[in-house]
């Protein structure tokens, strides 16, 4: 699992801009959702078109912290990557510009929607009472991406927990853009998964700089009263 560490150089700046290094320490259960990133098979399996190896070992994080939310009467909702060709959620610089043409297929192949890539990883604690949405772009918050903001937003939810895979991508996306859309925003930092330790250090020191807060599954469980005596750590 990537280390969750953050620069003391990025605690003692949010400090000195925030007042304090955690602003959501204390969590209102009923209005904060854990949004679970793109944890589908392309991204899990070994020797898949888009395999994020540290993303198998978040697992039972994020299942402690769905079963968690879940106890306390908050919202888990699963985001799953869902690509199409055509029409007018065509991604055409992502398939034609950015991606050579035989990565871009395989992508198109594993994430579109029924098939076995497109699914999400069997040993996550998925239950029938929480919310599973697609999404056609790396945000989940983008306007025109999904319909999660206004789901939530009509659930009384203003707070969201991101979690998932890859940290620097599509949880990063969503964590900025989720803020920009007035969600108070959480990065969980050893429930996010990507490539490299720099990336995934990088993007949790980003989003904690500047458009939300960086705290751990024990921190979470603890802020919304679902875990007595969990550790509660200033983020280092």
């Amino acid at each position: 699992m990537h280390k969750s560490g953050i620069a003391q150089e990025a605690i003692d700046l949010v400090i000195a801009r925030r007042g304090r290094a955690h602003v959501y320490d204390r969590l209102e259960p009923r209005a904060t959702a854990l949004v679970v990133i793109d944890m589908q098979n392309t991204f899990m399996k070994e020797g898949a078109p888009a395999e994020v190896p540290v993303a198998r070992e978040i697992v039972p994080n994020i299942n402690r912290l769905a079963a968690g939310l879940r106890q306390v009467g908050g919202v888990v909702a699963w985001v799953q990557m869902t690509l199409t060709r055509g029409g007018p959620n065509d991604w055409n610089r992502f398939f034609d510009e950015l991606n050579m043409p035989a990565r871009a297929q395989r992508m198109l192949e594993g994430l579109t929607e029924g098939t076995d890539g497109w699914r999400l990883w069997p040993t996550l604690d998925v239950q029938e009472s929480d919310l599973v949405v697609p999404k056609n772009r790396y945000s989940a918050f983008l306007p025109g991406s999904s319909d999660l903001p206004e789901i939530l937003t009509s659930r009384g939810v203003d707070t969201v927990l991101i979690t998932g895979t890859l940290t620097n991508v599509c949880c990063e996306s969503s964590a900025r853009d989720a803020m920009m859309r007035n969600f108070k925003t959480v990065m969980v930092s050893d429930a996010n998964a990507t490539l490299t330790e720099f990336e995934h250090q990088a993007a949790l020191t980003s989003v904690y700089r500047a458009f939300g807060d960086v705290l751990s599954t024990d921190e979470v469980l603890a802020a919304l009263g679902a875990a007595p005596g969990a550790a509660r750590t200033a983020a280092e």
